[in-house]
């Protein structure tokens, strides 16, 4: 009633808790109905956080981020290294000693986001403190303490730093053509280039980038960029290394990669403990073309799978309500094929992922067919493809394998979707991928690729299209001083939307320790689900030689799909994007 009270929650959002909530007594797990709470993506959670302390006489601190700072660098060593690793996992960090006001003696503060927590405490009394408190301060500030200070230090680039400058290589002459194996041999073995590698992948874990790009440029310098949030962002250049001996450094650490072999594609993995955890990379790499005659170039692009990012949970994905409720339908159905499209790196392997934990039980056999396997998941029977099986072999073979649940990577051609709809047809729920633009184009996608109607009509559950969106960073945001409004409308935002809400752009704060200046942080999915309804599969039945993809559409949205566009505009006007990214992402 307190969160309902200050507005901070809607009964619609504490129905929707209740519900998940029920699930978890059943499954004997007791969560707090506030915590329950706290997950859904349409509330904010450190809102939901602060009032549960404040409940529960926890004080909430005033933390001046350069005191903080300070304190911390100047108690690094009043802990051991497992201590403060330990408090960094669960988000707790000492910001200040006290003077109690009762007993005259010192006293540590702790801030954490959520001190209700008894690990918390269990973490604080393995310290031997006389005494502390625990205080609440929000995620956003723990977590710029965390990566401003010692605790989010990279060991690899402050020895590189440390290191000097010495010639590794760059004094070859220009015009010569022949590659010294012996002398790259030599220069591969010094420190200074397996720091930077280190270093990089090291930091590209620690700042949730998706991927780690390598190539040299025009002038023969390493180029290293990290990928977040869905943007390329320079993290380093470097002249002093003969971009060779890099390269190799890279693709000797990689498995199944020759460094000898620099004319053609070749895929492989590395894998590192990073901050106590398993992470995996996937390693492709391509020979290119360069202004530097004498440099065998070649670009390396390292895809991070950090198991901890995960979601298992759709509504985490951050789908508008419609989105959400229509694709709980069709995964909930006995039987169908539920697609999923979009370009590259739209999430649609992150959904699939998700929606697959929504179905997962240990009275079903789920088996996924994928090339190459990415995130390894609880429960599921993940078949390993190579060149004895490859992945018709595999759909065919699923058949004899008394499955309930298939997930196909993606449908590359007809024989593939063929046998993916097959399944479906079958008896089982089937998950699949396309490529294309909009749900109403990947039925016509199927249709040129051979498949028959029929089979497209009825056994197809759902077309979800996906985009990924960023967010704006809550903590530099700003209102939009002089809206176009004629531009506004020209995109397909009312008059009603325009006066009765307010357009927020990026702030782009230099000193914003959120965003570090980018103006967006983290990024939701959006939407569109075409649920094949009758209507539906009496179109697509009806086609002769062409989909109408248009008439399909606009079926799709009078039977309450929202399209990719209309949802953008939503986050518009809520204030979670700007109109800038909602037409990168969509389009007018």
């Amino acid at each position: 009633m307190r969160l309902r009270n200050k507005g901070i929650v809607e009964d619609e959002h504490i129905q929707r808790a209740w519900a998940e909530w029920q699930k978890l007594r059943e499954q004997d797990m007791r969560v707090p109905l506030w915590r329950v709470l706290a997950l859904d993506q349409d509330l904010e959670s450190e809102l939901i956080f602060k009032e549960a302390s404040l409940l529960y006489a926890f004080a909430e601190a005033s933390v001046d981020q350069a005191e903080a700072l300070a304190f911390l660098e100047r108690h690094e060593d009043r802990f051991q290294t497992e201590a403060w690793d330990e408090m960094v996992e669960h988000f707790v960090l000492p910001i200040g000693i006290e003077r109690d006001g009762v007993t005259g003696e010192n006293k540590w503060l702790f801030v954490t986001h959520d001190p209700t927590r008894p690990e918390i405490h269990q973490v604080l009394q393995g310290l031997r403190l006389r005494r502390f408190e625990v205080m609440f301060a929000s995620e956003t500030v723990i977590g710029s303490l965390i990566a401003d200070s010692f605790l989010g230090r990279n060991e690899y680039l402050e020895v590189l730093g440390e290191e000097t400058a010495v010639d590794m290589g760059m004094s070859y002459e220009s015009d010569d053509t022949v590659l010294d194996e012996e002398a790259l041999e030599a220069e591969m073995s010094r420190s200074q280039l397996i720091n930077l590698f280190e270093a990089a992948l090291l930091d590209a874990v620690r700042m949730g980038a998706s991927d780690l790009h390598i190539y040299p440029d025009a002038d023969g310098q390493i180029v290293i960029q990290l990928r977040v949030d869905g943007e390329l962002e320079d993290w380093r250049t470097e002249s002093r290394f003969r971009p060779e001996a890099f390269l190799a450094v890279v693709k000797d650490n990689s498995t199944n990669v020759d460094r000898f072999d620099r004319d053609i594609a070749q895929d492989g993995f590395i894998q590192r403990w990073i901050d106590d955890t398993l992470i995996r990379f996937r390693v492709s790499v391509l020979p290119i073309a360069s202004a530097q005659q004498h440099l065998s170039a070649e670009s390396i692009v390292i895809r991070v799978l950090d198991d901890r990012k995960v979601l298992t949970d759709l509504r985490q994905i951050g789908l508008l309500d419609d989105a959400y409720k229509r694709f709980q339908e069709a995964i909930r159905q006995p039987h169908g094929m539920v697609i999923l499209t979009g370009p590259t790196g739209s999430g649609k392997s992150t959904t699939l992922v998700a929606a697959l934990h929504q179905v997962v039980t240990p009275k079903v056999n789920v088996l996924t067919v994928e090339d190459p396997v990415e995130y390894l998941m609880r429960g599921i029977r993940q078949i390993k493809l190579s060149h004895k099986l490859d992945l018709e072999g595999a759909l065919r073979a699923i058949l004899r394998h008394d499955p309930d649940v298939v997930m196909v990577g993606e449908m590359r051609d007809r024989d593939t979707a063929e046998l993916a709809i097959k399944l479906a047809n079958t008896g089982h729920l089937t998950f699949s991928t396309l490529h294309t633009n909009d749900a109403p184009s990947a039925v016509s996608r199927l249709y040129k690729m051979g498949v028959e109607p029929f089979l497209i009509a009825y056994a197809i559950n759902i077309i979800v299209a996906q985009r990924l969106i960023r967010k704006l960073c809550p903590s530099c945001r700003i209102p939009d001083p002089n809206p176009d409004f004629g531009f506004l409308r020209h995109i397909g935002f009312s008059d009603e939307d325009i006066y009765g809400s307010t357009i927020y752009q990026a702030g782009g704060d230099s000193d914003c320790r959120v965003c570090k200046g980018s103006g967006y942080k983290g990024r939701r999915a959006i939407a569109e689900t075409m649920l094949f309804t009758q209507k539906i599969r009496n179109l697509i039945m009806g086609s002769e030689d062409l989909v109408d993809e248009d008439t399909l559409r606009q079926v799709a949205v009078e039977e309450g799909m929202t399209t990719l566009p209309s949802a953008a505009r939503q986050l518009v006007l809520t204030g979670e994007t700007s109109v800038e990214e909602a037409i990168r992402v969509t389009g007018t």
